[in-house]
């Protein structure tokens, strides 16, 4: 694992890469431990993908793979997109004097026997944004077309997406609106827990997307679920402690939800981010991959703002589940986003499906388990031939 050179600056306990090997030992040993007991390896769901990523990225899943069975969650926000949303926004972008702004991890993302990509092949106008503003500014510099951003993600992306809309009315753009896809993350735990059987020993929860909700809200994990879980970072330590905290928890047997990135996310996250987001928007029920609609677990744009809101002003609303064609039937990232299954379990994995020609999001996007997987295999082939790592 290579140090971050910014750490020892945020983490006061931080020294070197011993400070990390110890943590790995650490964690092995009590890893081992809770397996001798339970007679199996430790099951923990790291919810989030950028969680999913780093734990690949630094080699901290492979080095304790033999005590602990890492498996992904649904916080990549890309991966849990709909397959009917996803067809709507492509639909979106066939319209004439329509121009998409949209995330760039959206663009390969197959749909209905299409996606963005091709259709800007031919001739759609799909504009890739760094930020949810850049929209604003196409608004203004094509004022004779409709500019309809394309708003996916959670808690963290939505405060950006709510100050687009508010400067949109405020400037009065009529040709700007957005399609909202935003999600929050509580709603679907509790689907997925409530499913019963998952295995879970415990859950490593997103440390960006607890400094806008806070800590407090994870803690009904513990006193509706029974499961211990662990708020945590991305940085090698900050994911160590986090692993060794929860490991912990599952030894003593306690159902807990303990905050390991408390220099960072508060009990009560960002009361100021969090008005941004009822001012603009609303609960509302919506559709997730690997799950289908979950009761309020999306964010609706409120009534004083449905100029700005693409499924009014386009006439989409929510509409029954229709049967998949194509790849979307035969992907299984909905499958690998609920934690039934491995990338590495899915037969099509490195086998029709891969970064450059995938059969759905979990291998496209950058925080998709399949792709986070995939690129980890290929760096220890890169080793394997003497090449130098990506």
């Amino acid at each position: 694992m290579q140090a971050r050179a910014d750490y020892p600056e945020r983490h006061p306990g931080y020294s070197s890469n011993l400070a990390s090997a110890e943590y790995v030992s650490k964690i092995r040993d009590i890893g081992s431990r809770i397996a001798h007991k339970k007679g199996r390896r430790v099951k923990l769901m790291e919810v989030c993908g950028t969680h999913t990523v780093a734990l690949a990225r630094t080699g901290i899943t492979e080095a304790l793979s033999d005590v602990i069975e890492l498996i992904s969650g649904p916080g990549c926000p890309v991966c849990v997109t709909h397959q009917e949303d996803l067809n709507r926004m492509i639909g979106i972008g066939q319209m004439d004097d329509v121009i998409v702004a949209t995330f760039g991890d959206l663009l390969r993302v197959p749909g209905y026997r299409t996606s963005l990509e091709k259709e800007r092949a031919k001739g759609a106008f799909i504009h890739i944004c760094y930020s949810p503003m850049e929209a604003l500014e196409a608004a203004k510099s094509h004022s004779t077309a409709q500019v309809v951003f394309l708003g996916v993600g959670f808690e963290t992306t939505a405060p950006a997406i709510a100050a687009l809309v508010i400067q949109a009315k405020r400037e009065r753009l009529d040709n700007l609106s957005v399609y909202s896809a935003v999600k929050v993350l509580p709603p679907a735990l509790r689907a997925l827990l409530g499913r019963g059987n998952t295995g879970l020993d415990g859950l490593i929860l997103p440390g960006h997307v607890s400094t806008l909700i806070g800590k407090k809200a994870f803690d009904f994990l513990a006193w509706e679920y029974g499961i211990p879980s662990v708020v945590t970072g991305f940085g090698d330590v900050d994911l160590l402690l986090g692993l060794s905290t929860l490991l912990n928890l599952v030894n003593a047997g306690r159902s807990l939800t303990v905050n390991a990135y408390a220099h960072v996310a508060k009990e009560s996250g960002n009361p100021e981010a969090m008005r941004m987001l009822s001012r603009c928007f609303e609960e509302g029920d919506t559709l997730w991959r690997g799950f289908g609609l979950i009761p309020g677990s999306g964010l609706e744009l409120r009534a004083e703002y449905a100029a700005h809101d693409a499924k009014r002003r386009l006439g989409m609303p929510l509409q029954p589940v229709q049967s998949a064609e194509g790849h979307d039937h035969l992907c299984r990232c909905g499958d690998i986003i609920v934690g039934q299954m491995s990338p590495l379990d899915c037969s099509f994995f490195d086998n029709g499906c891969d970064p450059l020609s995938p059969m759905g999001p979990c291998m496209v996007s950058s925080e998709g388990a399949c792709s986070a997987y995939y690129h980890y295999r290929d760096r220890r082939h890169s080793h394997n031939r003497g090449e130098v790592p990506q």
